[in-house]
Parts: C-alpha cells; sequence; structure tokens
C-alpha cells in the first residue's frame, strides 16, 4: 500500500484539526497538524483579511516544514458591530482571550441590540501552499445566521453555542457533527477546496 503524501495543517487548535481532517477524509492524503512539526514557529495573525492570514499562515508552515500545506482562517462577522469581531474572533476579548471570555464580551456589546438585529456571518478561507511557499489554491465561503443571548448546546467551540442557523432552529453548538459537516461555512469551504486540490495530488505526491 503506497503511503498517502503529508500536507500540514497551519493550525495549532486540536478541535479545529480534528474538523479538517474529517473534512478531508477520503482525499487521498495524510494531514497532520503543525505542532507535530517543532521546526514550525508560530505565525504572527497580522494580516487585514481572512485570506491574507489563511494565506500567511500556509505559506510560513509550508516553507518552514518542507510540505505543502494548508492555512485556514474563519471568523464571526455581527452585522449590528458592523462586521466585528471579524478576522479578531479569536482575541475578541483581550489578551489571554478564551471562548467564554469572547462569548461575554460579545453579548456585553450587543446589549440592547433587539433580536432582529442580530444577524451574523461566519467566513471560512481556506489556502493552499506549496513547499516553497507559493499559494496554489484560495476558497472562501460563508455561513449565515443569528446570535441569540443565552448559549445552546456543547457541541463545536468558539461562538457556536450562540449562533443560531435559522432554517434549522438550532445553534451549532446543538446541530449534529453529522448536520454541521454539510452545512458549515469551514465544510462549504472544503466541499469546494477538495475539487481544486485532486489535481495538484500527483504534484503533492512527487513532493513528499
Amino acid at each position: 500500500m503506497t503511503e498517502q503524501p503529508v500536507i500540514v495543517l497551519a493550525s495549532r487548535n486540536p478541535r479545529k484539526a480534528a474538523e479538517i481532517e474529517v473534512l478531508l477524509k477520503g482525499v487521498g492524503v495524510s494531514v497532520r497538524p503543525v505542532s507535530e512539526f517543532p521546526s514550525a514557529t508560530e505565525v504572527d495573525e497580522d494580516g487585514d483579511s481572512f485570506k491574507a492570514n489563511a494565506e500567511k499562515k500556509a505559506s510560513q508552515v509550508a516553507r518552514q516544514t518542507g510540505h505543502w500545506a494548508i492555512g485556514e482562517d474563519s471568523g464571526l462577522s455581527v452585522d449590528a458591530l458592523k462586521g466585528a469581531p471579524g478576522i479578531y474572533s479569536a482575541r475578541f476579548s483581550g489578551e489571554g482571550a478564551t471562548d467564554e471570555s469572547n462569548n461575554l464580551h460579545l453579548q456585553k456589546q450587543l446589549e440592547g441590540v433587539p433580536d432582529a438585529k442580530r444577524g451574523a456571518h461566519y467566513t471560512c478561507h481556506v489556502a493552499l501552499a506549496d513547499p516553497t511557499g507559493t499559494i496554489r489554491l484560495n476558497v472562501e465561503r460563508y455561513c449565515n445566521g443569528v446570535i441569540i443571548r443565552e448559549p445552546r448546546g456543547t457541541n463545536g467551540f468558539g461562538y457556536d453555542p450562540y449562533f443560531l442557523i435559522r432554517e434549522y432552529g438550532k445553534t451549532f453548538g446543538e446541530l449534529s457533527p453529522v448536520v454541521k459537516k454539510s452545512i458549515s461555512h469551514r465544510a462549504r469551504a472544503f466541499n469546494e477546496f477538495v475539487p481544486g486540490l485532486t489535481p495538484l495530488l500527483d504534484e503533492i505526491r512527487k513532493s513528499n
């Protein structure tokens, strides 16, 4: 049996890595988290967009590990907050931010905002870099919802317990992984990413 070619995932978030590994299952590659590569340093996510951050993560990790790399950047944009927290979703509440502190900060920012004005969307941008750091593929997709006032469900992470999908009447925290896999911003992005990745598989195999 031929060993599958390695693609490094430029994320140290174990829950995000696990979610992405599931989305790429069956493609014919071995997805390895960047934490397995001591040579890879932390990426300073100082880009001005999800695309810029995803590309920087993919490019830097690819050059440092010598493997093709996937950079993914995602976040929540709330209409009433003029698109915030956006690219700052992971650190919305400041230094040492956690999911809990970010959600508390979000609710504080939305105090007094009526339910009808709590529209929001998740964005996911995925970039693929070859071992030279050159970006070879870019995909960006979205998922619309609304921010509720009290958390519901324990699935997912980040803002998921507060992000309600109107069509299902459930939050990302309540939806089963099977349903989330088909409708989330990340699922939608990777559903488009895979067809773009497939033509590159021979090239990826040769570089391993």
